[in-house]
């Protein structure tokens, strides 16, 4: 059985005193096994592989690979869909939102992981889902199935600004990009060269609102990825 995750940033329902996820809304794999398109900056400064340092953390992540890694589309379709529904079921229970973070750690490792999550999401309407990948090949396998409860984000720094071009040429904004920089400006910079628009920071990342607090979660108080609204900057010193 996959296991869910408790994450501070993305928590669909935080506990009375705004310091912790109430419930696991996120899933993960290990870093770097599972990601096929990683590249230097993003290894850098991977924050969740500095989490992976916690032998429950990292004892649960490597649980969570070995179910999937080699599994076939039927049983991905099985491990995933089972997953979510326990997620359903606990969120009609605690009268909270259906906001999925897939992959807090780690990425769509293959074709066909991507296509069984995309399977698995159409079966969810109900659930809103989003994800970042560094995964070329697996993003267009998830647009091509035209999730309409899925916002999904092309996580593109230097290295692999090329192919976050081609794919926003190909395909518009049915392709949003997160963009990760030294810092906002540079970032801004290259995201206005790209897409010809302002872009905006992660909230969050840029300190104008909190990880976590009474109010909820940085992501579910913003929305801007959860909805896939617009495309998006992030920094890595925070400047």
């Amino acid at each position: 059985m996959l296991a869910l995750s408790n994450d501070r940033k993305t928590a669909n329902k935080v506990n009375a005193k705004g310091t912790q996820a109430a419930m696991p809304n996120a899933f993960g794999l290990p870093a770097g096994h599972s990601c096929p398109g990683m590249t230097s900056a993003c290894a850098s400064i991977c924050y969740a592989s500095h989490i992976e340092r916690y032998p429950s953390v990292s004892g649960m992540l490597k649980r969570n690979w070995d179910l999937v890694r080699n599994a076939d589309l039927d049983t991905l379709i099985h491990l995933l869909g089972d997953m979510v529904s326990r997620f359903v079921a606990e969120c009609d229970r605690r009268q909270a939102p259906k906001l999925f973070r897939i992959h807090w750690d780690g990425d769509f490792f293959s074709d066909d992981y991507a296509r069984a999550w995309g399977h698995v999401i159409a079966q969810h309407p109900d659930v809103r889902f989003w994800a970042y990948t560094r995964n070329a090949k697996a993003l267009v396998v998830l647009i091509k199935m035209r999730l309409d409860n899925l916002a999904l984000y092309f996580s593109a720094d230097a290295d692999n600004e090329v192919t976050a071009r081609v794919l926003r040429r190909t395909y518009g904004t049915r392709v949003r990009i997160a963009y990760l920089a030294g810092t906002f400006s540079d970032g801004q910079a290259r995201m206005r060269d790209m897409t010809g628009k302002p872009v905006g920071k992660c909230p969050e990342n840029a300190g104008r609102i909190p990880l976590i607090s009474t109010d909820g979660s940085a992501c579910a108080r913003c929305r801007l990825c959860i909805t896939g609204k617009t495309d998006i900057v992030f920094s890595s010193t925070g400047k």
